[in-house]
C-alpha cells in the first residue's frame, strides 16, 4: 500500500482571496514505511509575501523570487503523488483546498477531498481535549523535532510520517526517514532511469536552528570530559569540538 505524507507553506490562509502556496514537501510511505522517495519544491506564488506568514515559514520575497511558479513543477507533482496514492496531512482540509487551487489554476484535475487521512482528526478522536498540533504529537509521541524552529514542509512531514505511525501505533524505534545521500531530494526533477526524484533543493533562506542551550552543550562537554580520552563520544565530535 502506498500512500504519500504531505504538507505545504502558503502566504496565507484563503486561497479563494488569492493566498497561494510557496512550498511543498512529501515522503513516500509504502506498507506504512518509508522508502526514501520524497518531493520538495519552493514555489514562486507571484505575489507579495506577508509579514504574518513569513514569521511562520520565513519564505520571503528575495528568497521566492527565482524559483518556480506552480505550473512548472505540477506535472512533476501530480506524478509523484500518482493517482490512487492515500495523502497523509495534518489538517487535510487546509492542504486541499490550496494544492486544488493550484491544480485547478494550472488545468490539472483536482484530488477528491476523500483520498486524504487526516492526521489532526485522527489524534482528536484517539485524544479528545488534548493538543494535537503536530508540536504537542511529537512531544506525546517523543519524536524528536529539536530542529524545529520554524514551519518546512519537508521536515513537518518527515515529522508527520513518524506521528502517524504511532498513531496507528506501528512506530518502530530507531526508524530512519531519510534515504541514501542524495536519494529522493527533490525540486521538481525527476531522477533518470531511478522513478526517484533526485535534483537537490534549495538551501533554506534562513536556517532551522537546533534547541541545544548553551548550558545543555556545557553539561554535556562536562560529563564526556569525566569519561577520559578514551571516551566513545569523542569519536564523533565535529573536528576542533570541545570534549
Amino acid at each position: 500500500m502506498r500512500e504519500i505524507v504531505l504538507d505545504t507553506e502558503t502566504t496565507g490562509f484563503d486561497p479563494e482571496t488569492g493566498d497561494r502556496i510557496v512550498e511543498i514537501g512529501a515522503l513516500e510511505l509504502m506498507n506504512h514505511l518509508p522508502t526514501g522517495r520524497t518531493f520538495h519544491v519552493y514555489i514562486n506564488p507571484e505575489r507579495s509575501m506577508p509579514q504574518e506568514a513569513f514569521e511562520v515559514h520565513g519564505l520571503g520575497d528575495d528568497f521566492l523570487r527565482d524559483k518556480p511558479v506552480f505550473a512548472t513543477v505540477a506535472r512533476d507533482f501530480v506524478e509523484f503523488i500518482g493517482e490512487d496514492s492515500r495523502l497523509v496531512i495534518h489538517n487535510a482540509q487546509f492542504d486541499m483546498k490550496f494544492l486544488n487551487a493550484e491544480l485547478r489554476r494550472a488545468g490539472h484535475a483536482v484530488m477528491p477531498y476523500g483520498r486524504a487521512i487526516d492526521t489532526l482528526e485522527l489524534a482528536r478522536r484517539m485524544f479528545p481535549g488534548a493538543q494535537n498540533s503536530l508540536d504537542a504529537l511529537c512531544r506525546r509521541f517523543r519524536v524528536d523535532n529539536s530542529n524545529r524552529t520554524l514551519h518546512g514542509a519537508l521536515l513537518d512531514s518527515e515529522l508527520l510520517a513518524e506521528v502517524y505511525l504511532a498513531l496507528r501505533g506501528g512506530r518502530q524505534p530507531g526508524l530512519v526517514l531519510e534515504g541514501p545521500a542524495g536519494a529522493g531530494q527533490a525540486q521538481g526533477t525527476a531522477g533518470a532511469g531511478t522513478g526517484a526524484l533526485a535534483a537537490p533543493r534549495s538551501p533554506r533562506p534562513r536556517p532551522l536552528a537546533p534547541r541545544l542551550t548553551e548550558a545543555e552543550a556545557e553539561a554535556h562537554a562536562a560529563f564526556v570530559g569525566k569519561m577520559g580520552e578514551k571516551a566513545l563520544w569523542l569519536r564523533y565530535q565535529p573536528a576542533g569540538a570541545a570534549a
